[in-house]
């Protein structure tokens, strides 16, 4: 199993340098373009794809990164880089949605600005179709092999798809004599950035604080309680090393079992989580129902 978790995170790779190149060529288009055309709206989208890139490279580093094989100082292995990557990717691309603000709010309202040309809104259209088919892309592959920063980086690719279709519609607005249009559309853009930026850091901070889906807990123990030999379960713990859960379990058998028959029940509780429900690794302490609170 450990040897298909590490095949899987190459496999990722794939999603991470697709991203990486649908950024680099758009972004480059979207900057050249909107600084010709004086579009605020698509220079902002523009911007927002070099977050991507960096963002897609965390990604690409963290997945390789957590391809390590456990080591003398890190004997549990490489898992959480990928989730420390995405943590330093959110504080770069906060720092360039506050930028994209800043400009828009200082430079966007001032008086006589002429609405840009309408072949910036060609631009984001364009741009849009392209982020969609990365995303399906992304999608397909983060469902096949389970991964959570794949799926991530599909969203990050369909908000971007969205992001563009609002910066079009921008420019394409500006051409009915409302050039302020444009400079609206780089504000939302911007705003849009920031909050991609802290839902990533959210979800990263969660799990290297080992924040674990209660719902999950929930689940995990019914299916516990379940298990032959399993008179009840005494606490049930939770923690993700990248896209691997952990699980910590204290469960109650018969006081009469010898140390056999316990063995054998904590291990029908681990092939329970790991063989029918995907956890990596389950910790079990067996405790006999004399000692039960």
């Amino acid at each position: 199993m450990e040897n298909q978790k590490y095949n899987d995170l190459k496999l990722g790779e794939r999603g991470a340098i697709l991203s990486i190149i649908a950024y680099i060529f758009l972004s480059i288009i979207k900057l050249v373009v909107g600084y010709l055309s004086d579009s605020a709206a698509l220079k902002a989208d523009g911007l927002n794809n070099t977050t991507d890139i960096i963002a897609s490279i965390a990604v690409l580093v963290g997945l390789r990164l957590s391809q390590k094989p456990p080591d003398k100082n890190h004997r549990y292995g490489h898992w959480k880089s990928e989730t420390i990557a995405s943590m330093v990717a959110s504080f770069i691309m906060l720092a360039v949605g506050i930028q994209v603000l800043t400009e828009a709010f200082t430079t966007g309202f001032q008086g006589g600005k002429e609405s840009p040309h309408i072949g910036a809104a060609y631009v984001g259209v364009f741009s849009a179709f392209v982020m969609y088919f990365v995303y399906r892309y992304n999608k397909k592959l983060a469902e096949k092999i389970n991964s959570q920063a794949v799926m991530a980086a599909a969203k990050d690719n369909i908000s971007d798809a969205w992001v563009s279709i609002g910066t079009a519609i921008g420019i394409f607005g500006s051409q009915l004599n409302m050039p302020w249009l444009d400079t609206l559309t780089a504000i939302i853009v911007g705003l849009l950035i920031c909050k991609t930026a802290w839902d990533i850091f959210k979800q990263a901070s969660h799990e290297l604080s080992d924040g674990f889906d209660v719902d999950k807990i929930k689940r995990y123990e019914d299916v516990i309680r379940k298990v032959d030999g399993v008179i009840a379960t005494k606490t049930i713990k939770g923690r993700n090393y990248g896209n691997n859960e952990v699980i910590d379990v204290v469960i109650v058998v018969d006081a009469s079992l010898d140390i056999q028959g316990a063995h054998d029940i904590a291990s029908l509780v681990e092939q329970a989580l790991i063989t029918n429900h995907g956890v990596y690794d389950v910790h079990v302490h067996v405790e006999p129902e004399s000692t039960r609170d």
